[in-house]
């Protein structure tokens, strides 16, 4: 079940984050709509980490569509080996 609190509980910020852990944000709402989430930093780095990998996965798959793809060997003959 999400953590949902009123952005006015930060005036007791120690309590509030408190409630933050690994997988479990804390939800902030202004006048009862969502406003701000708060997560560990662990999480927000595997996040960030998760969404640079695929945007380089994306980025090759389009680089292999749009210039096509190297077989074993052309690899191995471009890399010298």
């Amino acid at each position: 079940m999400p953590n949902i609190k009123p952005v006015s509980d930060l005036r007791n910020y120690n309590e509030v984050l408190r409630d933050v852990a690994a997988g479990e944000p804390v939800f902030l709402t202004k006048n009862g709509r969502g406003k701000n989430a708060i997560i560990d930093m662990k999480e927000y780095e595997r996040t960030q980490a998760i969404l640079k990998l695929m945007t380089e996965l994306s980025n090759g798959e389009y680089s292999s569509l749009e210039k096509g793809r190297l077989d074993l060997a052309e690899v191995k003959k471009t890399l010298g080996v």
